[in-house]
């Protein structure tokens, strides 16, 4: 597993450097192809595998990662847009000129709106379910992107963005892991979580490498340099919350847990009741 997603992310996240069409970025992925499949062929032969494929394609448990891997991407892109919107020099008059300290100050505020939400978050999923948290918080990051394209020409525009991004992904993070749980065995639930946490980190290389493509291809010229374009901040916003819709769009059919049915006793029988109002005298 290990071999083939190593072939698989370094041809992602090479690809722009070497040449999507070039015979190693190719050959990487032809590589990770082959050594993944053969790698869940031994994982359906094995009688205890490290990772139960057959698990992993239950339903709830398929959703849930493929919507995880459009959460990494989607959350990786404000981590890419961001700081160098705060960075850039005011010439090219979309930057804002600030230092590397400022730039990480405006994306601090993110964590703290995770960590306050949680209780929120857990209420929703305690009420409405894990799978109804996760869609909300996919369109609270897609609505902070769509805000990031028409407010990105001040600080405090920034700060309030990392804040609503980082509202949604604390609300899609808390809920990934019970969607997971309540789908798996109890002995299974180190390997599936795993194996979610490992899906949202495709998710971000993936991000990492198609906004590289991007920020690359749509530049501007200032005194010699290339530098990203507004246009190409704004298409990565709006992939990035074109990738939070994905996931909306892919939690919609991981399916509600199923209510408990009380089991009625069965009714006595005529005997047992006979029986039993001899028994009583």
């Amino acid at each position: 597993m290990a071999a083939g997603l190593v072939c698989l992310l370094l041809a992602v996240s090479k690809g722009a450097d070497w040449g999507w069409s070039s015979g190693t970025t190719l050959g990487l992925f032809a590589a990770a192809v082959i050594i993944l499949l053969a790698w869940g062929s031994f994982e359906l032969r094995t009688a205890q595998p490290l990772v139960d494929l057959r698990t992993t394609a239950r339903r709830q448990v398929l959703f849930t990662n493929l919507a995880s891997i459009a959460i990494g991407f989607s959350m990786f892109a404000m981590s890419l847009v961001l700081p160098q919107l705060l960075q850039l020099p005011t010439q090219t008059g979309y930057g804002l000129g600030r230092s590397l300290l400022t730039a990480g100050l405006v994306m601090a505020p993110s964590g703290l709106v995770m960590m306050a939400l949680a209780p929120v978050s857990a209420a929703v999923s305690k009420a409405k379910g894990p799978k109804v948290t996760l869609m909300i918080g996919a369109l609270i990051v897609a609505a902070g992107y769509g805000l990031n394209i028409v407010l990105m020409s001040e600080v405090w525009h920034l700060v309030l963005i990392s804040c609503v991004i980082g509202a949604g992904i604390g609300f899609t993070y808390g809920s990934m892991p019970a969607l997971i749980m309540g789908a798996v065995p109890a002995s299974e639930t180190a390997a599936a979580n795993s194996l979610n946490t490992l899906m949202r980190s495709i998710g971000t290389s993936t991000a990492s490498a198609l906004a590289g493509v991007v920020l690359a291809q749509m530049t501007i010229d200032l005194g010699g340099y290339a530098l990203p374009s507004e246009n190409g901040f704004k298409t990565v916003m709006a992939i990035g919350a074109g990738a939070a819709l994905l996931a909306f769009a892919i939690a919609s059919f991981i399916p509600r847990p199923r209510a408990a049915v009380p089991t009625a006793l069965p009714a006595p029988d005529a005997a047992e009741t006979s029986a039993g109002t001899a028994s009583g005298h």
